[in-house]
Parts: C-alpha cells; structure tokens; sequence
C-alpha cells in the first residue's frame, strides 16, 4: 500500500470525486486482482470474475456518457482507473484499456444513437468486452497499408443466411474478407471495430470501420491465440473475415471516415497506455521500495545503502514525470483540445518509464527479482509491451516530430 507520503504527491489537482474512483477501484485491485496476478498470468487465463466485478463498481464505461449506461466521468478519470489496474496487473489493465478506449469510445464518438444503444450500452455496462481490429500482419507500423477489403452486396444476389437477410432487410450488405493479428480480446468480446478498405483508390480516404459480432456473424473465426513475453492474462488474438456478412447499420460512421476516426481513437488510446505505464513502474517501485526497507544486508537494510537509496529516488523521479505529463495530456484531452503532441509524449515517456523501473526493481531485489515469487519480474515482462503497443516509440518519435513542424 502507498504511505501518506506517496498519496500526498499524488493527490495534487486530482478532484475529489476522481480521488474516491481512485481510491474504490484501488481496494478492489488490493483486495481481489492482486492475489491472483501472478496465477491468471501462469495459467494464461483470461479472469472473466475480474471484469464482472469491475462491472459492479461501475468502472466499464468510465468516459462514456451515462445516458449509454458509462459513468460518465472523463478522461483523466479514466487514466487513474487504468494506472489502478496496472499497479497490480498489467494485464488486466491492458484488456481493460482496449474495452474502453478502442472497443467502446469510438461508438459514442462515431456512433448512431441505435448503433450507441445497440453496441456501446452492454460495453459501458460491462455485459460484455469490447475490440478494435487494426494492425494485420503485413502492415506493421504502416496500419494504413492494409489488406483486409469489405464490399458491398445486394442480399437477394447473395447466398446469406435467412437471419443475415432479415437484419439487413432492404438494404444492402457489406462483405469482408482479409486477417486481423496482435488483437486484445478478440476471443472474449461481443463486439469488434474492424477497419477494412472500402475504396482501394482513395487512399486514407478509402477506410472505414464496421462492427463485427463475433457471436453471430458467420464468416468470422479467431484462428490464432497467442503466447506472449508477458502480459498472458489478456488475449492477444489473429482473426480472420472469410465472406463474413453485415447488415449495412454496422458501418461505424461514414463511409471512407475509418483512418480520421482511427487517429482521433489513438490520441485517447495512448493516454491509456501512458496511465497503464505509470501503473506498472508504481507497482515495480512499490515492491522494490518494500523489499529494499525490509532486507538487510551488513547490519543495516539495503535501502540505506546509496546505490540502492539512488535507484529508488530515480525510480520515483520518473514515475513523477511520467503520471504529470500523462495527466497534462488527459486533461487537454478534456479540454477539447488537440492533444496528439501531448498524448504522444506521454505514452512514449511513460512506457519508457515503466521498462526502466521495472528493470532497476529486479536488479533492487538481486536474485529473488528474477523469480516469479516476486512481482518485478511480471511488471518487467509486461512493461515491454508498453513501448510497441498503441504504436511504438519509434512512431512516437515520428508522430511528435511531425506535431513540432520537423
């Protein structure tokens, strides 16, 4: 647990109702999450239990408006929510940060108010998790490159089922065919944002996105779950779209609006990975910290000594850091103002962040920080992640030097 020293720090220009989340949210991952962290990490096991709890706390739908059933707070409410997560799990806090910031938040953001009714209201409830389906396997940093294509046809020209046909009544139907890889919760959701090319010739321009319902829709298959360095706990998927049909309500927006919307999803995305970061480097710190004040080594404990008194001051200097500038971008964010620079700056300085503490921790403990008997280890292995997801650093470098006009 944090001592009063820590909480002080931390409560600078945090309102008090974001304070009480914080703090409700911390207790339950005390309480309920950190106990099994390292088990649902060893057993690659997605904990369903988690998230049913989570929905009870309200916690599901954070920035979402409450007339969709979220609890309508904003996005730094949200930011402390997921560095909660983080601090116990990384992995949780990873599956978490999809549902919210990529499988929900675009639906408020591009949805109609059926498709918000529809899809978002069970996401912000926590009825079930959400998706976002961008990165293929040939893309890599290029996600606009992409090859996954979605067509239109007529249902009476088509071999749909009867029940395809009825959702789609006398519109048309889109067709998509192509492979989505490194997808968060993709074998868990109930529903997944899939960006797919509409318009081969256009360009940016020739992208949308479409809701998928892994459920229902035929011509939909996971195909590939995959084993990670870390973070196991969350389900890293590749799907695959084979004539997979949807009724034409389930374009998210307009037509051809899929890479503007993708940009817009990412500058709150990566302010959640920046939170999950800051998260992750304060539960490495904390059990550094712990370990360092109770082990004794020379007749004193080894916190006292200067290189590891040293390691920690740093340690806390750079969480700082990274928590002030991750709270700058979530409340630019909030402000309405344009936050791609800032939010860019954080993920990038936060994930950084979290690696290097991570990394000090388990040279803090010596031996027993390579052993998963201890928490370092996790938070090292997790961490990683933090500088390739979301974009990695080095499109973050390319993202902010494009925002300072070089």
């Amino acid at each position: 647990m944090l001592g009063v020293r820590e909480l002080s720090r931390m409560e600078f220009r945090v309102p008090d109702e974001h304070r009480m989340i914080r703090e409700s949210v911390r207790d339950f991952c005390e309480a309920e999450i950190a106990p099994i962290a390292q088990e649902i990490e060893d057993e690659h096991r997605f904990p369903d239990e988690i998230f049913d709890q989570l929905a009870e706390l309200d916690v599901m739908g954070v920035p979402v408006d409450e007339e969709y059933g979220g609890l309508g707070g904003d996005q730094l409410m949200y930011a402390l929510v997921a560095e909660e997560l983080g601090r116990v799990s990384g992995a949780i806090g990873l599956s978490y940060a999809a549902h919210v910031s990529l499988g929900s938040k675009p639906i408020e953001m591009f949805g109609t108010e059926e498709q918000k009714e529809r899809w978002l209201r069970p996401l912000a409830e926590g009825e079930h998790m959400g998706a976002w389906a961008l990165t293929e396997p040939g893309s890599g940093s290029d996600a606009s490159d992409m090859d996954t294509r979605a067509r239109k046809d007529t249902p009476e020209q088509s071999s749909a089922s009867s029940e395809t046909l009825e959702a789609s009544q006398n519109g048309d139907e889109w067709v998509l065919d192509g492979t989505k890889q490194f997808i968060t919760n993709a074998n868990v959701a109930g529903s997944i944002l899939v960006k797919a090319v509409t318009d081969p010739d256009a360009g940016y321009d020739g992208i949308s996105t479409f809701i998928v319902d892994p459920d229902a829709d035929d011509g939909f298959e996971v195909t590939t779950v995959w084993d990670k360095l870390g973070l196991n706990a969350s389900p890293t998927c590749e799907i695959r779209f084979d004539d997979c049909r949807l009724p034409e309500d389930r374009l998210l927006g307009e037509e051809g609006d899929g890479w503007r919307q993708t940009t817009k999803t990412l500058d709150g995305g990566r302010i959640s990975i920046a939170a999950l970061s800051v998260g992750l480097a304060q539960g490495a710190y904390e059990a550094a910290r712990s370990y360092a004040t109770e082990r004794e080594q020379f007749g004193q404990p080894i916190s006292e000594f200067d290189a590891i008194r040293d390691k920690l001051v740093a340690m806390d200097r750079k969480i700082e850091r990274s928590r002030l500038l991750t709270h700058k971008a979530a409340w630019t964010y909030d402000e309405g103002e344009d936050c791609t620079r800032l939010s860019s700056l954080a993920k990038l300085d936060a994930s950084e962040t979290a690696r290097e503490v991570a990394e000090e921790a388990i040279q803090t403990l010596g031996g027993y920080g390579y052993t998963t008997d201890f928490a370092p280890q996790r938070f090292y292995r997790d961490a990683k992640l933090m500088e390739i997801g979301e974009g990695t650093s080095e499109i973050q470098h390319l993202v902010i030097g494009r925002e300072l006009g070089l």
